[in-house]
């Protein structure tokens, strides 16, 4: 029987491949295994958010942590948030949270503990949970929130609305809200 070279070349690259790459679970090297690690940790970070020149936002955060090497890309804010938006009038608006996450592929952002939203009228949102989907400016949650202003003061369970409040939906009502006679 004549063996030639190219089937001992395929049959010794078929062993290599086979068995080189055959690791136990206890045996995957450090710089293989993910650890849980973040690809990168900032702090006192400040960002700028802008778009045609105009700054649009500025969040300002203790601690960053980038998890942007995940399949599921997010960025957390562990020690706590603060956004200033800005509108087309560079009204500010402000928002503070306890803990953040950012969901990059989807722009959705969860902000959870003692969530604050003022306003630049001064009305207040504030609820322990609130997530915001920044490419819609859309914001919602389905925990209890209280919203504050000059003309009403209002308790509920569930927020559905945008960032104007002029499209507004919510859950059982409670408060009072002021209403002009004609």
């Amino acid at each position: 029987m004549e063996i030639n070279n190219k089937k001992i070349f395929l049959l010794g690259l078929f062993l290599i491949l086979n068995f080189s790459c055959d690791f136990s679970k206890d045996e995957i090297p450090n710089e293989m295994k993910f650890n849980g690690e973040p690809l990168g940790i900032a702090s006192n970070i400040r960002m700028i958010y802008s778009d045609s020149t105009k700054i649009k936002a500025i969040l300002t955060a203790p601690v960053h942590l980038d998890y942007t090497n995940l399949s599921l890309k997010y960025s957390e804010f562990p020690d706590g948030l603060e956004v200033v938006f800005y509108d087309d009038f560079q009204n500010q608006n402000k928002l503070i949270a306890d803990y953040g996450i950012l969901y990059n592929n989807t722009s959705i952002i969860d902000l959870k503990g003692n969530v604050k939203l003022t306003s630049h009228d001064n009305s207040i949102l504030e609820t322990n949970q609130l997530y915001w989907d920044a490419d819609f400016d859309w914001i919602f949650t389905e925990k209890k929130f209280t919203l504050k202003s000059d003309e009403y003061d209002i308790n509920a369970q569930r927020l559905d609305t945008d960032k104007e409040f002029s499209k507004f939906q919510t859950g059982k009502l409670s408060g009072t809200v002021l209403v002009n006679e004609n």
